[in-house]
Parts: C-alpha cells; structure tokens; sequence
C-alpha cells in the first residue's frame, strides 16, 4: 500500500549523496521512462488510436494503457496480443499483462483538440457557439411543459415554466447564461 501522508519538503529535496536518490529524482525518471514507453507503444498502434489512448503507469511487469472510452479500448484490446508480444521482444522484456483503464477526460482532451479548441483562448467556446444552429421550442411543447408543471413539485414548476417560457425564441444548443 502506497504511503499517502503529508512529507516534509526536506525530504523531497534531501542531498542526493546521502540518500542515493531523491524522491524527485525519482518521480522524474518514471516519468521520462513512461514518455519513452508512451511514444514506443504509440507507434506500434495504428494512426486512429494515437490520440485516444496513451501510456498510464508501468508497475509490477504491468503496462496500464488509458482509452479515451469504452470503444476506444474495444479497438485497444483487439492490438494487445501484436502489442504485448512486440514490447516483450523489444522493450520490456518482463512485461507480463497489459491492463486498458478508460480515462474519460482524455477522450473530452482529444475532442476539444479536434474541434480547435484551446485552453489558452477563453473566447473559443464562445465563438463556436455563434456557429451551432440554432434550435427553437415549439408553442405545443410548451402548452404540453406548462400542463406538466402544474402537476409537478414546486422547484421543478418553476423550471419547466422557464422552459416553456422560451416557446418561439431562438436558443442556441450551448446553455444560456442565467
């Protein structure tokens, strides 16, 4: 089990010649083994999945790959035996299984990626909202909310009455601001 308590920063930062090596020292070196590992992997892979899977962890002769979702790591898991068999050969010749973890925020990265998004310009969301269609609520819809929040409890009354407010009025698909 990992030690997961609060370390004084000395600690971290300890002469390098009396302990060997420093705990920074290595997290750094895992991390540049798992960079090397990550482009390695990658480029065993076909092109589609390069930017919906990466390296997550190697430990105890387990390589951890993350999917962006569930079919991402469906198409992952059809590569592991020309994978595993390659890496063993090449790489990591202790290698014993390869585990896939899907990572969901990988798969919102790769999407705000392929859409242009960056993180740096906060106007980005805001200009592709003026581009999406706009989408409008119908009178009968409306009629049909108002019917349904007369027999609704009082928060959810207000909420549909809100809705059913925006009978006719252009609404983009992103949420209004309140």
């Amino acid at each position: 089990m990992r030690d997961s308590r609060p370390q004084s920063l000395d600690a971290l930062f300890e002469d390098a010649a009396s302990v060997g090596k420093t705990p920074l020292q290595a997290i750094q070196k895992h991390a540049i083994a798992l960079l090397k590992l990550n482009r390695a992997v990658l480029s065993l892979l076909p092109a589609q999945l390069h930017p919906w899977c990466r390296v997550a962890n190697y430990r105890k002769q387990i390589l951890v790959l993350e999917a962006g979702n569930a079919s991402w790591m469906t198409r992952l898991r059809y590569e592991i035996p020309v994978l595993l068999s390659t890496l063993r050969s090449e790489i990591l010749p202790s290698l014993s299984s390869i585990d896939i973890k899907i990572n969901p925020s990988l798969m919102v990265k790769c999407n705000n990626n392929a859409q242009g998004f960056t993180k740096s310009s906060s106007n980005a969301s805001d200009n592709d909202n003026k581009k999406l269609p706009k989408r409008q609520l119908t009178h009968e819809s409306a009629e049909t909310l108002i019917m349904l929040a007369e027999r609704s409890p009082e928060k959810l009354k207000k909420r549909l009455e809100r809705l059913a407010a925006l009978a006719g009025e252009g609404t983009s698909t992103a949420k209004k601001k309140r």
